[in-house]
């Protein structure tokens, strides 16, 4: 992915990196923490909100000291949706081609999140709900509070629930049967419900999270690179393919990380029993 990035593109995406509508930090380990920073409206996304994650989110690509990327929200909330009276108010003075231009940049987040090659951990620190839910959907892996109840309710506003991918997503994660039911109620779930069905991957204590997250943050971060970024590509291209073309791509994706230098560096670090330095 990195390599069709122009260099004109790369030098965008280094300006991208200084978000003003919520905090972005990178740690000495490679871990990039975006933090939704609307705490009084429970990290209600806005206009400005949405584009710069979505910038941000493309410009990652290019970042090769970021190697895993985690996104939070600060208070009581991961992010509770769409803001009433910036998003949704304002949506009414909109024709169909003003409407389907909001709609279609909220897909261009979830797309960039599903196209960035690190993987990116949602650390849902609470209410998770509409484009919040979406956004935690789109990411690889969900660590969640016990707080983190979590809620498609697109229905519940007269929208369809299919919304920034999440008709196509969440059926892959948790069945057709559950994500049909999802879907057509909009209800909460609790995050104990959420974690049973296989929403989320792990559920902590609340006071645990933010180590929990960071522990399994910096152990991706010292993995092979590389090898992780093909893993996603792979289970990103073969939810489209059969079983031959599947193991087509696995084979070919195998040989190209057999002539990476992590997968010599695996080989004699194992040899001399110690811990591999990847790239």
């Amino acid at each position: 992915m990195k390599s069709k990035l122009s260099l004109s593109c790369i030098r965008e995406s280094l300006l991208m990196l200084t978000p003003k509508s919520f905090l972005y930090e990178k740690s000495a380990a490679g871990v990039a923490t975006i933090t939704l920073n609307r705490p009084e409206r429970l990290n209600a996304l806005t206009f400005e909100v949405y584009r710069e994650l979505t910038d941000t989110f493309a410009a990652l690509r290019a970042q090769e000291d970021v190697r895993v990327v985690v996104i939070t929200g600060a208070g009581r909330a991961f992010c509770s949706g769409g803001d009433v009276h910036d998003i949704i108010g304002k949506l009414f003075s909109r024709d169909l081609e003003g409407l389907l231009e909001f709609t279609r940049m909220t897909c261009e987040l979830i797309r960039n999140i599903r196209a960035t090659p690190q993987p990116v951990i949602a650390s849902l620190n609470g209410t998770t709900a509409g484009a919040g839910a979406c956004i935690a959907l789109a990411s690889d892996i969900r660590i969640a509070s016990e707080d983190a109840k979590i809620a498609f309710l697109f229905v519940k506003v007269g929208l369809s629930g299919a919304d920034m991918g999440a008709a196509y997503l969440l059926p892959r994660v948790v069945g057709l049967a559950k994500a049909t039911e999802l879907l057509y109620t909009g209800d909460f779930i609790a995050a104990s419900e959420a974690e049973r069905i296989g929403l989320y991957n792990r559920v902590v204590p609340s006071e645990q999270l933010a180590e929990t997250t960071r522990e399994l943050a910096e152990r991706l971060a010292r993995g092979p690179a590389f090898a992780l970024a093909r893993t996603k590509e792979m289970l990103n291209r073969e939810l489209h393919m059969n079983l031959e073309s599947a193991l087509e791509c696995e084979a070919q994706a195998q040989a190209i990380c057999m002539q990476h230098p992590d997968y010599r560096e695996a080989y004699e670090a194992f040899v001399a029993k110690r811990t591999p330095q990847f790239e």
